[in-house]
């Protein structure tokens, strides 16, 4: 005879008698049978839990657990009958029929009242586990859960659970399952504070383990920080101090950094970084922790480099198995194209760390605070540069392969744009072959190039004060792309950008270029300059700006070099109309220049010398300027 034969012999006295007393009439009876379910039913032994829980019976199990909890009256026994409910209800569970049947579901509230009135009990664990196993085996157990409060009881237990016990194992899954199967916003609307409250509570836990669980905290976080449903819980969170959650993350982001995780996992940190520079501004990379209260300037700076060098670290690797992906993998699969979108969504993530991390630096070094010193800088800068130098790659490979439409494409060029803003001889060589293929760069709805003349127009601008730079952007045809930007962003058809600051630096590329065109040998098209007197007749009707006035005055004084009132007026898509604007612009700047002597005296000397060059070309505008 096997072992399991023998002890099948010697269990099966035990289960018939157990069954006799749990048919029996009195309670009494029952009572001793589900003592002795727990002493010898298994958790894994499902079938021996199934005829058992059909033996009792719910509505006997309902009863005693509200008599356990105290509804029915107080009882001698209360303690022992409430243990006695939760371990046999947990141990019925963890069969999945009975824990998704709706006599399970119906226990819920009473066992959450439980969990809310037995703070260190030893029925806890038991509450817990019954909890998330009928939440786990319907939809309706989760629903139910939400409903009563879980949520409440869950966020008042979580602070004083112990780090890293099962309890604390059994909360995180709990709430897995939670943002696993509802709306963040929902949840939002029902609790807000308390998903405040567990934020915090995992954030510690995120910061002291190191164990599985401390990964399980990062899913987790990532599933209320950075998911696309966060936006109110997020606007919430900064109105909060930090000082109970914050540095408990940054401390948790640099451990999975710095120590030997899986690149998974390293990737999940930075996601959950570029959620808390996004909620709390660059600044939050460099923000010092307190030790034993003294401020850590090590750690904070620590945190900023480790933060910079995994993101370079992914975006080499990522943009790798993007290229392959795009130009050598199987095309027009589900497969490759779920996984481009997956990492352009990395990509992003960590192009977004590092723009903000180049905008810290600047303004680091415009200030005059020492909050990164020179060896720090140097570090940073290095690191940088190596980072531009891959995504500079990236787009050549691109380029190889004539592709110039793709918001990673486009991404690209803003990173690389935001760089060259600071450093604008960065990668001279290689940004100068590339410069006309990124002005040409189009994101996945654009029809034509605009958003990659936007990011690079801050290096443009400064590259054009020298005649090598605007040899460079002329012999790429790039002066047609910026009057193609300026005219989408001040003409009547303009697109809305976030930052006014463009049309300026559009001007000054378009200014600094039109200045030297006796040494750049620059053409322009009659098409483009009708189109951006157009746009230059439009922008000054519709502001009342003095510098924006100016501006768009002076350009049109250059610009008129390049033709004459009647080859204007003999263009189709020109009229007289728009020339009268024109005209009467430049005549309230030379009016307003003359009247205020804090005036840009260099822009009005644009205009003044240009009407004295091209005035005989233009019969009417002597007429408007007096008058």
């Amino acid at each position: 005879m096997s072992e399991n034969d023998v002890a099948s012999t010697q269990e099966s006295p035990n289960l018939d008698e157990c069954l006799k007393l749990l048919k029996g009439e009195r309670d009494e009876q029952r009572l001793a049978g589900l003592l002795l379910v727990t002493k010898f039913c298994k958790a894994e032994d499902h079938s021996s839990l199934a005829r058992v829980y059909d033996a009792v019976g719910p509505h006997f199990l309902y009863r005693l657990l509200r008599t356990g909890i105290g509804s029915a009256g107080v009882n001698d026994n209360q303690d022992a009958y409430l243990s006695l409910s939760i371990t046999v209800l947990a141990a019925f569970c963890r069969v999945p029929e009975i824990a998704s049947s709706e006599d399970m579901v119906l226990n819920i509230p009473l066992v959450l009242e439980a969990l809310s009135t037995q703070s260190g009990s030893s029925v806890l664990e038991e509450c817990y586990e019954f909890l998330y196993l009928v939440s786990v085996a319907s939809e309706s157990g989760m629903v139910r859960f939400c409903e009563s409060g879980g949520l409440k009881i869950l966020a008042s237990q979580m602070c004083s659970l112990q780090d890293g016990s099962h309890l604390m194992e059994l909360s995180f899954k709990l709430l897995q399952l939670i943002l696993s199967t509802m709306s963040l916003d929902i949840i939002q609307n029902d609790d807000s504070t308390g998903i405040s409250v567990i934020v915090a509570a995992i954030a510690r836990q995120f910061a002291v383990l190191h164990n599985s669980l401390k990964f399980e905290a990062l899913h987790l976080l990532n599933a209320t920080l950075s998911s696309k449903d966060s936006s109110k819980l997020r606007d919430a969170f900064r109105l909060l101090p930090q000082d109970d959650w914050s540095p408990n993350i940054r401390i948790g982001i640099m451990a999975i950094l710095q120590n030997r995780v899986a690149p998974a996992e390293r990737l999940q940190a930075l996601i959950l970084a570029e959620s808390m520079v996004s909620m709390f501004g660059e600044d939050w990379l460099i923000s010092q922790v307190s030790t034993n209260g003294a401020q850590d300037q090590a750690s904070a700076d620590m945190c900023l480099l480790l933060v910079l060098e995994q993101s370079r670290v992914e975006i080499a690797v990522l943009l790798n198995e993007l290229a392959y992906l795009k130009y050598e993998a199987p095309q027009d699969t589900s497969a490759t194209a779920e996984a481009i979108f997956s990492k352009r969504y990395n990509v992003a993530v960590a192009y977004s760390l590092v723009e903000k991390i180049i905008k810290l630096i600047s303004n680091v070094e415009g200030s005059d605070g020492n909050l990164l010193d020179e060896g720090m800088l140097t570090k940073l800068i290095i690191q940088l540069n190596e980072t531009i130098i891959v995504v500079l790659e990236y787009l050549e490979d691109a380029k190889e392969h004539r592709h110039k439409k793709g918001d990673d494409l486009l991404a690209s060029v803003r990173i690389i744009g935001s760089y060259l803003a600071e450093a604008p001889l960065a990668c001279k060589e290689k940004v100068r072959d590339l410069l006309g293929y990124m002005l040409s760069i189009e994101g996945e709805d654009e029809q034509r190039p605009f958003y990659a003349v936007c990011f690079l127009l801050p290096m443009l601008s400064q590259i054009t004060m020298e005649i090598e730079g605007c040899k460079v952007l002329a012999s790429c045809k790039g002066l047609e792309a910026v009057l193609d930007c300026f005219s989408k962003l001040v003409g009547s058809h303009a697109l809305h950008v976030e930052d006014n600051g463009c049309i300026f630096l559009a001007c000054d590329t378009i200014m600094n270029l039109l200045l030297k065109k006796d040494k750049v040998q620059i053409m322009l098209g009659e098409s483009a300059i009708v189109d951006l007197l157009k746009a230059l007749s439009h922008w000054s009707e519709n502001t009342e700006e003095m510098s924006s006035m100016m501006m768009a005055s002076s350009i049109c004084a250059l610009i008129f070099d390049y033709t004459s009132e009647e080859t204007l007026l003999n263009h189709p898509d020109f009229d007289y109309r728009t020339l009268s604007s024109l005209y009467l612009l430049i005549a309230r700047c030379l009016a307003s220049s003359e009247q205020d002597t804090k005036a840009d005296m260099d822009l009005s000397e644009i205009v003044s010398s240009g009407i004295s060059r091209w005035a005989h070309r233009y019969p009417n505008i002597r007429g408007a300027v007096k008058n």
